[in-house]
Formats: C-alpha cells, structure tokens, sequence
C-alpha cells in the first residue's frame, strides 16, 4: 500500500528577510503555539499565582508576635487609705496613707505578643480551603494545556488533510486533461466518439471547480494554524499518519473508564469543588466558633512628670501566659443559617459530580469505540483503495483496447481518489480518538504527540 506523504509550503511575506525553519512536527508546533496562546497564559500565571498559596495555608498554624509601643500625654492619681507599712528599723505602722499624683506627664508602653493557636476548627478548614485552591488551580492548568494539545493536533492534521485534498485534485485535473487530450486525438483519427471529448471537458470543469474550492479551504486552514501557533504561514509543513499505530491494541473498555474516573480534569476539579464547599459548611459549625490559642505578653509602662506632691514616674512592668478560650454564646442565627447553605451548595456540588462522571463515561465509551471500529475501518479502507487502483488500471488497459470508455476511466479515477482520501482520513480519524482517549483520562502530554509523529510520513518539498 502506497503511503501518503504531505507537503504544505508557501512563499513568506516579501516583509521578512528570510524564510524560517520549517516546522513539520506536531510537537514543535505544540510548542510554538503553547507560547503563543493567550488563554494559556492567563492560566499559566494563575497557576504560578497559586502555589504561594501553600506558604499561606502553613502560616495559619504558625504563632503570631506583635509588637506595639505608644507615647502621649497622661495624668494619673492614686489614694491608698488603711494600708499597713514596715520597713527595716521603722517598726511597724497601722493605717498608713499612700497618695500619687501626676497631673500632666509623658506616657509610654511598649509591650510584645504572642499567639499560637491551639484549637481552630475554623483555621484548619481555612487552610484545607487554602490547599484544595491551589490544586485547583493545578488541575485547571493541566486541563487547559491538554486541551490545547487536542485543539493544535486537530488543526495540525486538518491542514494535513486540505493538503491531500488539493494533491489529490491536481492529480485529477491532470488526469482529465490528460484524458481530454488523448480523447481528442483519438477522435480525430477515428478511434473514440466524440462523446468521449465531450464527456472529458463536462469532468474537466467540475474538477477545476473542485480544485479551486479545495485551494480556498487549504488557505483558512494554514492561515489558521499559523495564527494559532505564532508561526510564520510559511514554516508551517503538516504530515499525515503512515498508519503504522493501526496495529496498537486499544485498552480495555474498563481500563479505560477507570482511568477516567481518576484522571479526567474536569472531574477532578468537580470534586476538589465538593472538597471546597464542604469544608466551607465546617467554618459555620458550632465546634468552629470555639478556639483555644496560647497568649504570652511582655509588657512595660511608664508615666513621668509633675503632680500634686511634685515630680513622680511610676513604672509598671507585667509579664503574662497563658490559654485563651473563646466560645461565642449567640449570633442571632447567622452562623446556622450560612452554614445550612453551603451545605446545600455542597450537596449541588456533589450532583454535578455524578452528571459529569456520566458524561466523561459517554465520551470515553464513544472515544474507545472509534478506536476500535477505526483500526477495522482503516484496514477496510486501505483494502477498498487497493481494489481502486487496480480497477483504474484495469480500465486505462480496457479503454486502451476499446472494450472501456472515458467515462468509465474517469469515474475510476475519480473512485480511486475518493479512496485515498477516505484512507488518510481514517488514519487520521484514529490518531486523534487515541489522543481524545488519553486526554480524558489527564494523560495526554507531548510523549503522546511525538508517537503520533513517529507515525507521520516524511516532510517533502513541493
């Protein structure tokens, strides 16, 4: 069986100074395009946005020390009456009095806290809300990056194909013309009707029509992987599969739903979204409002100046440790309240699960089936344009001896064209049901891209 080699080259722009590397792997345009993509980026920076995130779920759990000073101006009065005073040679004295005064003076504190939090049901859904972000954010950069993996393979072998499409067009408008000709002459020597020129000019112009309409959907395809991918049109060079994967045993159906259930992006980030909502339910119940955190303080004050007895500084120094409990006692209802909605947008959360699960389970049994009908399909079709070509050049020898007509060559050809087409988009058709498959199951990556062009015929100059 012939193997089908594909060739998409285009003058540059007469703007750039000189042509630019052909790009005739789908991996390098991948490449090219996965820099390119603005959707992409956006979520590329998402992502790197997200990983400090971690660092900030971690802290939550970490002390907190403050330090805070103050000064202004203060006054300060103090009476003791009935006190009992003794000191080393004054005895003893009963009803002792003790006044200060500081009417206006400088004061001053400084004073250090710490806090570690001991018991915090609600900082530890916090952090776990912290964390299930982040991976979120993970997923969804993964998810895009196969996504657009899928989208450039698709427009990749889309151009492939619009190129074989014009190939194959110019051979058959050559092979018209070529048909048309050889009718005439032999008309002219009285070997063939004239109804073979006739028959040949009628195909001719349906052919040319063809063609045209074939080189206009060459143009939008290259236009669009160039535009897609940031390469020049130009460099851009897009192989067809030689078929050599059609022999790969397809995974078992359960294999594949299991790999699917665990892998698939969307599913994954549907239930990192349960994960979400239900620790977001865990901040409004009632054991969350209760914390126990250890506080330690190291305190000084200081006031001086002049008051009613004449010049005074007191200084007060405290040193403290200890727990601190916090149990609110009532809020009116609020925290139940909130804590019954995201509970029910929890419970929708986790519905949206099982419709997705079911869907992701409809397109891998779709993507397996394709691939398993496909391998057959190609082996059909590769027969059915091995049959097309002998029965064209069975009818090239007939009408050589007169026993077929042009008409009879002509739709041979035509058959035969058809055939190869269908050929190379069944081969196609399976490339890409193995790339669907693996990206449902999050496995798709450049590995994948780089046996698909293990596959690809040789890049050859037109």
């Amino acid at each position: 069986m012939r193997s089908l080699h594909w060739t998409l080259t285009v003058a540059l722009a007469v703007a750039c100074p000189a042509p630019a590397a052909a790009a005739t792997d789908l991996v390098d345009i991948w490449q090219a395009a996965a820099h390119n993509d603005k959707t992409l980026a956006v979520r590329s920076a998402a992502h790197a946005a997200a990983q400090p995130r971690r660092d900030q779920a971690a802290a939550l759990w970490r002390p907190n020390v403050g330090l805070s000073t103050s000064i202004g101006i203060a006054g300060s009065d103090s009476s003791t009456q009935g006190a009992q005073f003794s000191a080393p040679g004054f005895g003893t004295s009963q009803d002792v009095a003790f006044a200060t005064s500081v009417n206006s003076g400088v004061a001053g504190r400084v004073a250090v806290t710490l806090a570690q939090p001991l018991y915090n049901p609600l900082r530890r859904a916090q952090q776990l809300q912290i964390g299930l972000s982040v991976d979120v954010a993970e997923v969804q950069w993964q998810a895009d990056r196969q996504a657009l993996m899928l989208r450039t393979a698709e427009r990749y072998y889309d151009l492939a194909l619009a190129e074989e499409l014009l190939r194959v067009q110019q051979r058959q408008l050559e092979a018209v013309q070529r048909a048309g000709e050889e009718a005439q002459d032999r008309f002219k020597i009285g070997a063939a009707p004239v109804t073979d020129t006739y028959e040949a000019q009628a195909r001719l112009g349906g052919v040319q029509a063809q063609r045209m309409a074939a080189d206009i959907d060459l143009r939008l395809k290259r236009q669009g992987l160039a535009d897609s991918s940031g390469l020049p049109v130009g460099a851009l060079q897009a192989r067809l599969p030689l078929g050599r994967m059609t022999g790969l045993p397809p995974p078992a159906l359960d294999t594949a739903l299991a790999a699917a259930e665990a892998g698939n992006p969307g599913l994954r980030m549907r239930r990192l979204a349960v994960d979400v909502a239900r620790q977001e339910a865990a901040k409004y119940s009632q054991r969350a409002s209760v914390t126990v955190d250890v506080v330690a303080q190291l305190a000084q004050e200081r006031l001086s100046g002049t008051g009613d007895f004449g010049n005074a500084s007191n200084r007060a120094g405290n040193r403290s440790i200890g727990l601190l409990l916090n149990l609110p006692l009532f809020d009116g209802g609020s925290r139940d309240a909130r804590q019954l909605e995201a509970l029910r947008l929890a419970e929708q959360a986790a519905a949206e699960v099982d419709s997705a699960r079911e869907q992701v389970a409809q397109q891998v049994r779709a993507a397996w089936l394709g691939l398993n009908v496909g391998t057959e399909r190609v082996a059909a079709l590769a027969q059915a344009l091995h049959a097309a070509e002998a029965r064209s050049d069975a009818t090239a020898l007939g009408r050589e001896v007169g026993h077929r007509t042009t008409l009879d060559l002509l739709n041979a050809q035509n058959d035969g064209a058809v055939a190869r087409l269908a050929l190379a988009q069944g081969r196609v058709a399976l490339v890409m049901e193995r790339l669907r498959l693996a990206a449902l199951a999050g496995a798709l990556d450049e590995q994948m891209l780089r046996a698909a062009d293990g596959d690809a015929a040789p890049a050859q100059t037109q």
